[in-house]
């Protein structure tokens, strides 16, 4: 499987502007500059769709370790930050809660622990520190 983005830039680093397109076209020519990246503009950045990639992937495959040990969850909400510094991306941060009926904390932390090694958008992170913090809600 591949999938495909396209950036385009106009302009210098601090006063241009470029914009996001996606394959599926669920970004289609969306803004990101500076100010979206930087400061608090509109517009999406790369560290944002990275948390959000990060995010989804990890939900998706803690599904799955999940069902194959025999849950069903009814919930997996994750949120992801990601750590720009000193013009390094350095930390990618999980924080999961999640609402599995019947399964017990110490089992539910095994398989969050299994997704956060395995998911494929972690293994692609493997350079960055990545911490999670996982609990039933």
């Amino acid at each position: 499987m591949r999938r495909k983005a396209t950036a385009v830039w106009n302009g210098s680093g601090k006063e241009g502007k470029g914009n996001l397109s996606t394959q599926s076209t669920v970004l289609n020519q969306t803004q990101y500059s500076y100010g979206s990246r930087f400061e608090e503009g509109v517009g999406t950045n790369p560290e944002e769709l990275m948390a959000a990639a990060h995010a989804g992937c990890f939900s998706m495959k803690l599904s799955f370790v999940l069902g194959a040990a025999g849950f069903t969850p009814d919930e997996i909400h994750t949120d992801c930050v990601i750590t720009l510094d000193n013009g390094v991306i350095s930390k990618s941060e999980l924080t999961v809660r999640a609402k599995v009926p019947g399964i017990d904390a110490a089992k539910f932390q095994e398989c969050a622990e299994d997704a956060k090694a395995n998911c494929p958008v972690s293994k692609a992170y493997s350079a960055l520190e990545i911490t999670m913090d996982a609990a039933l809600a």
